[in-house]
């Protein structure tokens, strides 16, 4: 089983919508179409929520991890570690899509609690991911 981890994403719908729905960039757009092309489920890593089911319903937020302080990146990246153990079975392998900040505490942890991982995109910029998601 392959689950996928999407980074959110700062443009956003004005108003609630499903998560899956409410980030409207195309880099997210793409990155989705990825994951549930290549994943059996995918979540989104949330600046504001932390690991989101794509249905659920959320309000537009303005929160980002670029930007946000070290201190408050490890908290965050705490909060989510325990949302995957809680969500994610031993045994699945990880695709993260995800860019260095909601990967840098994320994707250790994942490792050293047995996942495979795979960063498909890793040193990539926004133009060459782009380009590569074109036609998923």
């Amino acid at each position: 089983m392959r689950i996928a981890l999407v980074a959110c994403a700062k443009r956003k719908r004005g108003a609630a919508a499903p998560a899956g729905d409410l980030y409207i960039s195309h880099l997210f757009q793409g990155l989705r179409r990825y994951a549930e092309a290549y994943a059996d489920r995918w979540y989104i890593l949330s600046a504001e929520h932390g690991v989101l089911d794509p249905v659920k319903v959320i309000h537009p937020y303005e929160r980002t991890l670029n930007g946000m302080p070290r201190q408050e990146r490890a908290a965050w990246a705490a909060r989510v570690n325990g949302q995957l153990v809680r969500l994610i079975p031993a045994g699945v392998e990880i695709i993260l899509l995800a860019g260095k900040r909601y990967r840098e505490e994320v994707e250790p942890f994942l490792r050293e609690s047995g996942f495979s991982v795979s960063v498909p995109f890793a040193g990539m910029r926004i133009g060459e991911q782009l380009r590569q998601l074109r036609g998923i």
